[in-house]
Parts: C-alpha cells; structure tokens; sequence
C-alpha cells in the first residue's frame, strides 16, 4: 500500500510497477465518487462493480522485441445491469469496455515511456456473442495494438466465466486530443 492512502495494489496481480496499479485504481476510485446529486452517474453505477485483477507489460507474442499492455477486470452483473430482457444491457457492456480498454493503453504509456495518457475515443467497436445474466461473472481483459503519437488502440474481450464462452469483444481506438491555441484558449 502506498504510504498515506487507502488503496491498495497487493490484490492486483502482474508486473506494472506498484505506482502504476495505484494510479489504476486511483482512477477506478475517481469514477466510482458520487457526483454529489441525488442519484450517482451511469459511469459511476458500472465503475462501482468493477474490480482490477492484472495490470501487465509483456513482450509481444508476434514481435517479442516489442511490448503490449495487459489489464484484466472483473464485473459481476447485478440487476442494475440487465435490460427487460434480463441480460446485461449493451450499454453497460460497451461503458464496462470503454473504460477497461484504455487501461492497457495508460500502463504500458506509463511504464515505457513515463507518461501515461488516457486520450479520447475515437470508436469503439464492438461485436455482442452472447448474452451475461444476472449473478453471472465476467472477467474483462484488455490488451494494446499499438499507441502512436496520436492514435492509441486496444483489443477487449469480455468473458463469462460462469457459462464457459465469450460474452463480447471490441477493438477501440483513442486519439491523444490536441492542445488548444492560444487564441481558442483565450475565448474559453
């Protein structure tokens, strides 16, 4: 645990440094905090059951001199997550992948290069198998492609542990936004 803080980074298996699993779970933390309304955000509901299992930096199985970033998160749906049908809902499967997949992206930015960046979407797509039920645990693991100067992206696949098969998978790809001009910045 990190000196003076609440977090702690010894259940979370892998080799990112203890920094970078804490500053993981810094985020993690940061998105669960109510917004101080009444009712807390949808971010906020899908961030509160999620759980950082494995944050890794491996080499490449195709290119070994090159590195790819690993995260590994589990989520337990409950009736907040299900849709009439009583599965979860796309929504929250895509937000679930959203914010699982620009994780890889952060560790390895931060662990190679010393700076971590999160970037925005730029899309994110995504391919449903099959339906998650209530009580049913998935287990999300999110690897880089490839993070350029601008354009970031990673690979996400979403598996039910509890029925054995593959719930969802998404390719989503992020970009670093660029800074504001001077003169735009003067209008904000």
């Amino acid at each position: 645990m990190k000196p003076g803080s609440d977090i702690d980074t010894s259940q979370v298996d892998g080799n990112a440094s203890p920094e970078i699993k804490h500053r993981m779970l810094r985020a993690l933390q940061s998105m669960r905090r109510s917004t101080g309304k009444p009712s807390s955000s949808f971010e906020n509901k899908i961030a509160s059951r999620m759980q950082l299992t494995e944050a890794s930096i491996l080499s490449k199985t195709e290119e070994p001199e090159k590195f790819e970033g690993r995260v590994v998160v589990q989520v337990i749906v409950d009736e907040e997550l299900l849709n009439v049908d009583e599965n979860i809902h796309g929504g929250c499967t895509a937000m679930i992948i959203d914010i699982c997949s620009t994780m890889p992206i952060y560790v390895l930015g931060a662990s190679t290069s010393g700076h971590g960046e999160f970037g925005v979407s730029q899309s994110l797509n995504i391919v449903y198998h099959s339906p998650a039920l209530l009580g049913d645990k998935l287990r999300v693991v999110s690897t880089t492609l490839a993070l350029g100067s601008r354009a970031l992206s990673s690979r996400c696949e979403v598996w039910n542990v509890t029925r054995h098969r593959l719930a969802a998978s998404a390719v989503h790809v992020k970009m670093v936004p660029s800074k504001p001009k001077a003169s735009e910045s003067a209008k904000l």
